[in-house]
């Protein structure tokens, strides 16, 4: 699985205009192939910054997504931001769940 943060920073008087523009994409988004997520997070303190967060089921499946019509929309943002877009992309060979946790808690 591939996970990757975008990190935008939103001129203030532009915060809304980002927003709209990322809460139209996410629809589309999540229909992408090999898209298992795509979500949308606002620093608690900060609301001029959020977060894009979205997990791929394969590396193929996120670059077809960096070269699509989609991307180029969030890319097509930037003038409307403080700093440029920075991207983390993030392979997870292994993940556990609430099991490993509960699991863990019941040693204890």
């Amino acid at each position: 699985m591939i996970v990757v943060r975008t990190i935008i920073n939103v001129l203030p008087e532009k915060q809304k205009e980002v927003l709209q523009t990322l809460l139209s994409l996410i629809a589309s988004l999540e229909k992408e192939k090999g898209c298992l997520r795509y979500d949308i997070y606002c620093d608690i303190e900060n609301e001029n910054v959020f977060s894009l967060i979205s997990e791929w089921e394969n590396r193929k499946s996120l670059d077809d997504h960096l070269r699509s019509d989609r991307f180029s929309v969030l890319l097509g943002i930037k003038s409307l931001l403080c700093e440029p877009l920075k991207f983390q992309i993030l392979t997870v060979s292994n993940y556990e769940g609430t099991e490993a946790v509960n699991i863990v808690r019941k040693k204890h």
